[in-house]
């Protein structure tokens, strides 16, 4: 192994984020969701179980956003990939094995 290489740990993105979980949008989003849950508590009169479940919808759903899951940071980043996926237009270009022997002619052409 040579001396300019070296390995990263697999945790070193960790100790950027908040908490180790959040990143500052993550905490932005699940605070802005938690402010307007209790800003709702606050001001709705809570005499129905029904409008108490309906004002803190904002914290369980920004909440139920910065979950962690595997394989990605989060909920909202899988559904932000899956959007992209399916929403991207891409294009696959095959090149062959007529590209390859065509480029290896022209390397043992040129020497």
């Amino acid at each position: 192994m040579d001396n300019n290489s070296y390995l990263v740990p697999a945790n070193a993105k960790k100790g950027t984020l908040i908490l180790n979980i959040f990143r500052p949008f993550d905490a932005i989003l699940f605070g802005s969701g938690l402010l307007i849950s209790l800003i709702l508590l606050a001001i709705v009169p809570s005499t129905n179980t029904l409008i108490v479940i309906v004002c803190c919808l904002p914290v369980a759903i920004t909440g139920f956003l910065v979950l962690p899951i595997p394989h990605y940071h989060n909920v909202l980043t899988a559904i932000q990939s899956v959007i992209a996926f399916y929403s991207n237009r891409r294009m696959y270009v095959w090149k062959g094995w007529c590209f390859y022997e065509r480029f290896i002619n022209e390397q043992s052409k040129s020497k």
